[in-house]
């Protein structure tokens, strides 16, 4: 049998537990140990078979002993955007093989995923090629999608009129933003970046990073090729369900997308503090849209008075209709937001 066979009959259990530690190398039997209620014996005997069968490769540690996931499996196609549907890229290339290897909450996840990225790069990229390439490893599957067009950063930036290429990604990051809004709802973006366990989107030397159960991070790299490169990875045997992403930002008893967390750490640029009535409209821009707008101030010590007074006092004055809640905020953020909220005499 080859590893491809294994991979096929590994328990879906052991398939979660090697993607929990984000394929890196990493010491197993203990892990083993405790998520299968095993002996030492019995997990160190698991993971040499597993070894045997190429699902796992010996890496450098000895005491105690640590292994790697080896690349399985990998296609990589290149297409004229001009002349591709996403939807007959995913079915008669990709998919296939996917399902071979994963559970259905995890190709329901890429079903979606994969067609809204490849789609966005055919219909918005303004590019003329677009490269899919996809790697299996036994946790789990990743994807990259890139195309040589523009940059998603800085088409939203020119046709949106920002002010800033870095506040494209935190518009990105609220969702509902589509540069054509006559044939687009813009939620393609927000909700594969949260439907998957790691989703990041590289252009113009800016990322914006989403890992599953962490903050939405933006940073810049260097970056050679032109363009837009989405990377999508998940696990091959997910336990989340793709509806349980979109109930999480409906209203009970709602199927619209009425909720959304803003990460006001994005608001910020470069190095300055979140001061000013400016920075806070920055941060107000299209919330409107939603029924419940959550700000998640993880990562953002301190708020000044003007800010805070902009977004709980003015903003939610002026939009009874939106529910305004902060989250993850120290101390002296909330006391700024109690003073701007403070009834006054």
């Amino acid at each position: 049998m080859t590893p491809i066979d294994h991979l096929k009959k590994l328990d879906p259990e052991i398939s979660r537990l090697l993607w929990a530690n984000d394929g890196k190398e990493a010491s197993l039997s203990h892990i083993v140990q405790e998520r299968r209620g095993i002996s030492r014996q019995a997990a160190n005997g698991l993971l040499s078979r597993m070894v045997l069968s190429g699902l796992l490769s010996e890496g450098a540690g000895k005491r105690p002993k640590t292994y790697n996931q080896p690349l399985l499996a990998s296609l990589t196609k290149e297409y004229p955007i001009d002349t591709i549907e996403e939807h007959v890229v995913w079915v008669e290339d990709f998919r296939p093989g996917f399902a071979e290897f994963m559970g259905q909450s995890a190709l329901q996840i890429w079903d979606y995923g994969f067609t809204e990225m490849l789609n966005n790069a055919i219909e918005h990229s303004q590019g003329t090629l677009v490269t899919v390439r996809a790697h299996v490893y036994p946790g789990g599957t990743a994807c990259w999608i890139q195309d040589d067009g523009e940059g998603i950063f800085k088409r939203i930036t020119r046709l949106c009129k920002l002010a800033d290429e870095r506040q494209a990604i935190l518009e990105l990051a609220k969702g509902k933003l589509t540069t054509d809004p006559e044939n687009h709802t813009g939620e393609g973006v927000f909700f594969s970046s949260r439907a998957f366990d790691r989703f990041y989107i590289s252009a113009g030397g800016l990322v914006f990073d989403h890992t599953d159960g962490e903050d939405d991070y933006l940073f810049e790299r260097e970056q050679s090729h032109p363009g837009t490169w989405v990377m999508m990875a998940h696990g091959n045997h997910t336990e989340r369900v793709l509806k349980d992403v979109f109930d999480e930002f409906a209203e009970a008893d709602e199927y619209t997308f009425s909720k959304t967390v803003v990460p006001v750490r994005l608001a910020r640029m470069g190095a300055e503090s979140l001061v000013s009535r400016s920075q806070a409209q920055r941060l107000l821009a299209r919330v409107d849209r939603f029924k419940v707008v959550l700000f998640d101030f993880r990562d953002v010590e301190t708020i000044g008075q003007a800010f805070a007074d902009e977004i709980f006092r003015v903003y939610a004055k002026g939009h009874p209709e939106v529910e305004l809640l902060p989250i993850h905020a120290s101390v002296q953020v909330q006391q700024m937001i109690s003073r701007a909220t403070a009834p006054r005499l």
